[in-house]
């Protein structure tokens, strides 16, 4: 039923897909080696061929005014050396035990003090600046279920951050400490190290309950600003800053029924 989601007040820009060939050195998968079959003391291993992605459209994306960002395969050592921002939590995978969600928002709330608690059904957020935001949760067995789950503050942005779980998918609530305002985004935000932007990347490629794609923000003044967003048919997991214009992120996409995922690169700052 509600299912937990791990990173839209302005309409989305309709947005074209682009069909942007790579040079095949950029676009092969790592080779792999395989063991000759002979033995001998100059028998060495030969490499596979890199597997080129047929699939042109998953390199590029295309944004208003017709510029064109262009996805670089990217190391994963690189990106598991970026740091994963500190107000993600676990999410629960097939192969785990699925998560207490009440008692996961429990241990967070004894951290807030007055400023987030939970009182039966209703989470309460007091802004510093403006009166204070309730969300309340609705269990019922029907398509109008809903739940509020405090996730964390972020206090890189002022924000408090929200995940909201419906009878099928959900989203994330990002609500201004100061005022209350709230944002909806894809995602849990991905920061710039400069603090000026983030990112919300989201990928549900085979249920399609929630957009797969990206959105950048800017975080820049006293309210949040959506810069663009990109609806696509494969899907962003786990974006992290390189630095203040280029993120890495996991491309998930079908190949043949399957979500294969490969490691990219996208320069999303001018």
């Amino acid at each position: 039923m509600n299912r937990l989601r791990a990173f839209l007040l302005v309409g989305p820009f309709l947005l074209s897909t682009a069909c942007t060939l790579m040079p095949r050195q950029e676009r092969g998968h790592p080779a792999a080696p395989l063991p000759l079959p002979t033995s001998g003391a100059y028998a060495r291993p030969i490499l596979r061929q890199p597997t080129i992605y047929k699939r042109a459209h998953l390199d590029t994306l295309i944004l208003p005014a017709g510029r064109v960002l262009t996805l670089y395969p990217a190391p994963h050592p690189t990106y598991e050396s970026l740091p994963t921002p500190a107000w993600l939590r676990p999410t629960p995978s097939a192969a785990d035990e699925e998560l207490d969600l009440t008692a996961e928002e429990r241990a967070r709330l004894r951290t807030t003090g007055r400023t987030a608690q939970r009182v039966g059904r209703t989470l309460w957020l007091r802004p510093s600046a403006a009166p204070p935001v309730r969300f309340v949760d609705n269990p019922v067995e029907s398509e109008e279920n809903i739940a509020y789950e405090y996730v964390n503050a972020i206090p890189a942005i002022h924000q408090w951050l929200i995940s909201v779980h419906l009878y099928e998918g959900g989203y994330f609530l990002l609500v201004d400490q100061r005022t209350g305002r709230r944002t909806e985004v894809w995602s849990p935000p991905a920061i710039s190290p400069d603090g000026l932007h983030f990112v919300c990347g989201n990928s549900d490629v085979l249920a399609h309950y929630d957009p797969s794609g990206l959105q950048l923000w800017a975080a820049d003044g006293l309210r949040l600003r959506k810069l663009w967003e990109r609806q696509v048919e494969w899907g962003v997991s786990g974006p992290r800053w390189l630095d203040n214009r280029t993120i890495l992120f996991e491309q998930d996409y079908l190949e043949k029924g399957d979500v294969e995922t490969r490691m990219v690169r996208l320069t999303i700052i001018p």
